[in-house]
């Protein structure tokens, strides 16, 4: 079975969200492996932590953003299954989901903690962001048309 032309964009715009709230979610741990932007972050705030409290940090960070990640993953899917499904609650828990993902992602790139920085460089507060563009252009579609079903 196809996709009703009229689900086919917010899916789309879906699918593209996912799969940047997996990079998103994957931006760590490359940065672990190459830049050492967070852990670099975390020893600028806090210069008399020993290199074994850092990596606890990074390791932490690592975990929070792996779970936010998980569940980023599952707010797509789901939504993108009752887009797909014609749910009656398909446009109102994409925008839910929308809202708690946008507050997370802004909780990220500009919550200060004790040190006065913000806890995530920016570079991966930003891209905790970028999966929000999508999931503002799947509301956009999903609103601005009549109900999927």
């Amino acid at each position: 079975m196809t996709n009703p032309p009229r689900a086919r964009g917010p899916l789309a715009a879906m699918y593209a969200g996912l799969a940047l709230t997996v990079l998103a979610t994957t931006a760590p741990y490359v940065d672990r492996g190459t830049t050492h932007l967070l852990a670099d972050h975390i020893r600028a705030g806090y210069s008399s932590y020993p290199q074994a409290r850092v990596d606890s940090a990074v390791t932490t960070y690592l975990v929070v953003l792996s779970v936010i990640g998980a569940l980023g993953v599952l707010a797509w899917l789901t939504t993108a299954w009752a887009v797909h499904a014609g749910k009656r609650w398909a446009r109102p828990a994409a925008t839910v989901m929308f809202v708690l993902g946008t507050s997370i992602g802004l909780a990220g790139l500009l919550t200060k903690d004790t040190s006065g920085a913000t806890g995530l460089p920016p570079q991966l507060g930003w891209a905790g962001m970028i999966p929000c563009l999508a999931g503002v252009v799947a509301i956009a579609l999903m609103w601005g048309r009549p109900r999927l079903t």
